[in-house]
């Protein structure tokens, strides 16, 4: 039995498609090192996103892949996680303390879009990633009873500077920490935007891999100075199925386009209703919008998450379902769409803006 190359290895590991980032670990440049002792081959991985709940099953297909070849008895595979940052916008400066912004939109309201910020920021958090949330709806900020921390005063140590308040080791920061929940915010577009603004800047962000931002719905004065202001990584578009909602989300879409913020993907909510009584499956609000629309713009197609009771019970009393059911399937679909967003946003360009020393010339 003649030895196994280390071509033949990654050859091998070349047959595995990580689906969270549509390529295989060699290509994606995940393979860290490849140990060869006669017939036993140890492989260490390091994806640039966190999965934790998925690794151990990617492991056992890689593992099978390589001891299927001739020359190996034993093979072990050994996953990491190494989030970087990656480049954002041109002339917008990074935020201390945040490595990479993920803003989640839509192009209209009622479509679930403040669930699904709040669940992927949990399900990034339970795949092992430091997670914060931003809620930039001054209008209607919802997710401090959504995360369990309605009511909820922020500190600030020096008097300029907010402390973000911590719930299922979330950071996170809200207007609705400010004033009262029954308070109106009567502001005019320019108070809004540099409220925003300030809730972002002069929080204090401890190492977050990801700041979730909570779009308020739409394509107006809030979302243009995030665009142009906030260096976003990455947007999600959050749609319903139905026509109606993907005109208004196509929006929010061509958006992100034009100010140069790449969108990591699609999620469709509400895409199908399960009768809890008998079990059968309706397309309530149409079938397959979120994926059409996908297709059409070139964009990838998250998932998409079920028309389900159990989601609104759970939102309402502060436990969202990644934390309030996290064995659910609706749970595991949030994991999966949050492994995809990041694992797309890992493949992007890398920010080196840190590596490289600020020039000074002066005058000797």
């Amino acid at each position: 039995m003649s030895a196994v190359t280390e071509d033949q290895v990654k050859e091998a590991l070349k047959q595995v498609i990580d689906p969270n980032t549509d390529s295989d670990p060699v290509s994606s440049k995940n393979v860290k090192k490849i140990d060869i002792d006669g017939d036993k081959v140890n492989i260490d991985l390091e994806l640039g996103y966190p999965a934790k709940s998925w690794q151990d099953k990617f492991a056992a297909q890689l593992k099978e892949k390589v001891e299927a070849l001739d020359g190996v008895s034993e093979a072990s595979v050994n996953i990491s996680s190494r989030i970087v940052s990656h480049s954002v916008q041109q002339g917008v400066q990074p935020i201390e303390g945040v490595k990479n912004i993920i803003a989640v939109a839509s192009g209209k309201g009622g479509v679930g879009k403040s669930t699904v910020a709040a669940n992927l920021a949990l399900a990034l958090s339970a795949e092992g990633a430091k997670v914060g949330m931003l809620d930039a709806d001054i209008y209607g900020p919802s997710q401090p009873r959504m995360l369990g921390v309605s009511g909820a005063k922020p500190e600030s140590k020096d008097g300029r500077s907010l402390e973000p308040i911590n719930s299922y080791h979330l950071q996170i920061m809200s207007i609705g920490f400010l004033v009262d929940e029954d308070t109106p915010m009567i502001w005019r577009g320019p108070m809004v935007t540099q409220a925003l603004e300030q809730l972002l800047k002069d929080t204090q962000w401890k190492d977050l891999d990801y700041l979730i931002i909570d779009l308020p719905p739409g394509t107006g004065d809030t979302q243009l100075t995030l665009a142009q202001k906030v260096p976003v990584s990455g947007a999600v578009i959050v749609t319903t199925p139905q026509d109606i909602a993907l005109l208004d989300a196509l929006k929010g879409l061509k958006m992100f386009e034009k100010v140069e913020v790449p969108v990591l993907g699609i999620v469709e909510n509400m895409s199908i209703h399960i009768c809890s009584n008998c079990g059968h499956e309706e397309h309530i609000f149409g079938e397959g919008g979120g994926q059409r629309m996908a297709e059409e713009e070139e964009v990838d197609y998250l998932g998409g998450i079920p028309l389900d009771k159990q989601i609104r019970e759970l939102a309402d009393t502060g436990k969202p379902t990644v934390v309030g059911d996290p064995d659910s399937r609706t749970a595991e679909i949030y994991r999966e769409i949050a492994r995809r967003a990041a694992g797309r946003l890992a493949m992007q360009g890398k920010d080196y803006s840190a590596a490289f020393p600020n020039i000074v010339i002066q005058n000797t």
